[in-house]
């Protein structure tokens, strides 16, 4: 991985949640939360994991490891959501900026939430990020069939052809 992979892969991660985001917004409070027996209950619980494991990440790259992820109960509505995913994804940038080829490489050192240190190159780490949103945002789309909901299509291709019809 490089430094223009990783532009490209956080660019299409931001585009994808902002879909998402906005697909959700249509749901009513009630669908936001409603358990839907999956692995994170609600679309909110989901929306909210993806947004936790993106902040852990970002502060592990920062050389922090935080103890707990984000709790689902400090985000009670899709706008909390919203406004802390911005700042996040803010400070994802200014790390992808800052980035190099070479610092790609560099080991990041972490302890998980269960105490443990684990170790890996900071490119495969931020390749994880990515990949593990993919896969959350593919069960909020489940769950969105579930509720009758309209659903929007979020994989890479599609990103890939919105920027060749904005071109």
């Amino acid at each position: 991985m490089n430094k223009q992979d990783a532009e490209q892969l956080f660019a299409y991660n931001r585009w994808a949640n902002s879909l998402m985001l906005a697909t959700v917004a249509r749901l009513t409070p009630e669908q936001l939360s409603r358990d839907l027996a999956t692995s994170h209950q609600s679309v909110r619980a989901t929306l909210t994991h993806i947004l936790a494991a993106e902040w852990i990440w970002l502060e592990r790259c920062r050389g922090v490891s935080p103890k707990a992820m984000l709790d689902p109960n400090d985000f009670p509505d899709l706008g909390a959501l919203k406004r802390r995913w911005a700042e996040v994804e803010q400070d994802q940038q200014a790390l992808i900026d800052g980035l190099t080829d070479e610092s790609l490489a560099r080991a990041i050192a972490y302890i998980n939430t269960k105490g443990e240190r684990w170790e890996y190159p900071l490119g495969q780490i931020l390749q994880h990020v990515v990949n593990h949103s993919t896969y959350h945002r593919g069960q909020v789309t489940a769950m969105l069939r579930q509720l009758g909901a309209e659903v929007v299509m979020t994989d890479f291709l599609f990103y890939i052809d919105a920027l060749a019809a904005s071109a």
